[in-house]
């Protein structure tokens, strides 16, 4: 187990997707938890009301959904890094919060552990918050979703998720589902000394807290220091207040149109401007496919045994897993689209992100959905490539 200082011991171990989040988390120096029960999300929350303890920080269970991503903006807006953990319905519930972190500008990470819905729901897995990752709060505002597909990536992604909201001081979203959060897997966890190497601090703030112009916060990507990107109002009972109303850039809330409209500008662009940093993804096969298998999270698993089978059987086909699901990989599906002519596009929901490639590829290519509001068979995804290689 963890040493005195709380670090999970480097090695191979055997962990279930949602321990492997949590290490994960610890790992990349998350020391606030704020969360509300939830299956299939609660093995996050009761492994870390134990280890966040162990490894020196803060766990705290809120009243609700709502609270809990409040608790954690506060928390991240003085500098320490802090992440919640939820399902579709309370992901539902954090929405308008995840907006007012997107316009203050801080960084924050939320695990959703998605299931099958709409409503209330059901525990089965299934990927269904897809769009609501990125469209869920009013607005316009840009985010980072990450989607792993093993206990490997539940503890990789983690850590890059705190790294990228530090970075770009944004929500990062990651997505997971039922399935991939109670497996068991192998899982590497590196040493100390590499993770001192991987790990990316959030920059802290300095100054009076009570004075909003001495409160500074390093610039992004320069290291300049400037005052947060947002009006800080309140009174000697409640210093910070943090609002999301249109403002410039070094606080000074506006009700001018133009002051609106660049504060919107400004949110967007810094992600959307450097989307060639921030997509990642993978392929397997493309040299020679002449069809192509775009998916991603816990159905790129069947998906790729279907298209090992497939090329054995002699069918070329490639395979485009997107770990990042926002932004949007609209190069990578565009060049593959292209150079293939057809994909397909394995999703557990009914039809999220293949609307996203159609978009992408702009009629260069044949996009045939395969929707199903669970884990795909691999002998279904194989039986669709023969249909589309036909």
């Amino acid at each position: 187990m963890a040493d005195s200082r709380g670090v999970y011991p480097a090695g191979t171990h055997i962990m279930m997707g949602n321990v492997a989040l949590s290490e994960g988390a610890i790992a990349a120096g998350c020391r606030f938890f704020g969360g509300y029960p939830i299956t299939p999300a609660n093995e996050v929350s009761e492994y870390l009301s134990r280890r966040m303890i162990e490894a020196g920080g803060v766990f705290i269970q809120m009243e609700d959904e709502i609270a809990s991503i409040g608790v954690i903006i506060g928390a991240a807006w003085g500098g320490v890094k802090a992440m919640t953990a939820t399902s579709g319905p309370g992901f539902s519930l954090m929405q308008e919060h995840i907006g007012h972190a997107s316009a203050i500008e801080v960084p924050l990470v939320v695990a959703d552990i998605q299931r099958t819905g709409p409503g209330g729901g059901h525990v089965y897995e299934m990927s269904g918050d897809v769009m609501q990752a990125k469209w869920g709060a009013h607005g316009d505002y840009e985010n980072i979703a990450l989607a792993p597909y093993s206990c490997q990536e539940m503890y990789d992604l983690t850590i890059d998720a705190f790294n990228l909201a530090g970075t770009w001081r944004v929500p990062v979203i990651i997505l997971s589902d039922a399935l991939l959060a109670h497996m068991y897997e192998r899982v590497d966890v590196p040493t100390t000394e590499v993770l001192q190497e991987r790990v990316q601090e959030w920059p802290r703030p300095s100054g009076d807290p009570k004075d909003y112009t001495a409160f500074t916060y390093p610039k992004q990507d320069t290291g300049e220091l400037v005052v947060p990107p947002t009006p800080i109002l309140g009174t000697p009972y409640h210093p910070r207040w943090a609002m999301s109303s249109p403002h410039l850039e070094k606080g000074g809330i506006s009700s001018d149109l133009g002051v609106a409209l660049e504060m919107m500008k400004r949110i967007n662009n810094k992600i959307r401007d450097n989307r060639q940093k921030l997509v990642r993804y993978e392929t397997r096969y493309m040299e020679d496919a002449r069809m192509a298998v775009i998916c991603y999270g816990t159905a790129a698993r069947p998906c790729l045994r279907a298209i090992k089978e497939a090329r054995e059987a002699g069918i070329k086909v490639g395979y485009l897993r997107l770990i990042t699901i926002w932004p949007f990989a609209d190069d990578v599906v565009r060049e593959v689209g292209s150079a293939t002519g057809k994909l397909l596009v394995p999703e557990m929901n009914l039809g999220q992100v293949s609307r996203e490639v159609e978009r992408a590829v702009a009629g260069k290519a044949t996009v045939t959905s395969l929707p199903q509001a669970r884990l795909h068979d691999t002998e279904e995804v194989l039986r669709a490539i023969k249909e589309m290689a036909a």
